[in-house]
């Protein structure tokens, strides 16, 4: 499993989503936007065909776009992600 999470550092929700992988061993590759943040977030918006406001965290496993942390527990829960 391939993840990657786009995270600033006064994110609450990003800091939700690292313990959540963190609390169960799953291997992450984190990148930064707080040095150019709204860059990052057009360039999210683009990369992932994203309408309107581009949140943080935006989680991507497998080359698929998750959301954020409320979108990774949904999955979560109805079973659709499994770790």
């Amino acid at each position: 499993m391939n993840v990657e999470i786009y995270t600033v550092d006064y994110c609450p929700y990003c800091k939700k989503a690292l313990a959540f992988f963190d609390e169960h061993n799953v291997e992450y590759k984190r990148i930064r936007i707080d040095q150019d943040e709204s860059t990052w977030r057009k360039k999210l918006g683009e990369m992932y065909n994203i309408k309107g406001d581009v949140t943080v965290p935006q989680i991507i496993i497998d080359n698929k776009r998750i959301g954020g942390y409320s979108d990774l527990m949904a999955a979560v829960e109805n079973k659709t992600l499994k770790f």
